[in-house]
């Protein structure tokens, strides 16, 4: 099928799936005139790195993730490292939005929201002693 009809199947923009190629994380076969031509083994693989990457894993780890869904022999635990990886990272991006959140609204609470030019959000982004 063509790069059209494997983008609808798929959900993903055609840029995505020409993207996809042009790294190496799928392999389309082309026709005689050129064109990608997209088995259903490909919108297969498609789908796994469109979920894969709504969990919010990398490419590196989508190309880790493939071989190893590729790979019949392959321990698990190889699989639940790269996904325990990712859970610290998103813990830690929770964290550091957590602090993030908590200092703008103590900064959104210092503020008067007058129209004084005194500006405590302003202060602090400028690195200034409050």
């Amino acid at each position: 099928m063509n790069v059209s009809r494997a983008a609808e199947r798929t959900n993903l923009p055609p840029k995505t799936l020409r993207y996809y190629e042009e790294i190496g994380l799928i392999h389309p076969a082309r026709s005689t005139n050129g064109y990608r031509d997209y088995s259903e083994e490909d919108v297969h693989r498609l789908a796994f790195l469109q979920r894969a990457r709504s969990l919010g894993f990398s490419i590196e780890d989508c190309r880790q993730l493939m071989s190893l869904y590729r790979d019949r022999d392959r321990a698990s635990h190889d699989v639940r490292e790269i996904a325990v990886a990712h859970v610290a990272a998103i813990e830690a991006k929770i964290a550091e939005l957590q602090s993030m959140r908590t200092t703008l609204q103590r900064l959104v609470h210092a503020c008067h929201g007058d129209a004084r030019p005194d500006c405590p959000i302003l202060d602090d982004m400028a690195g200034a002693q409050h």
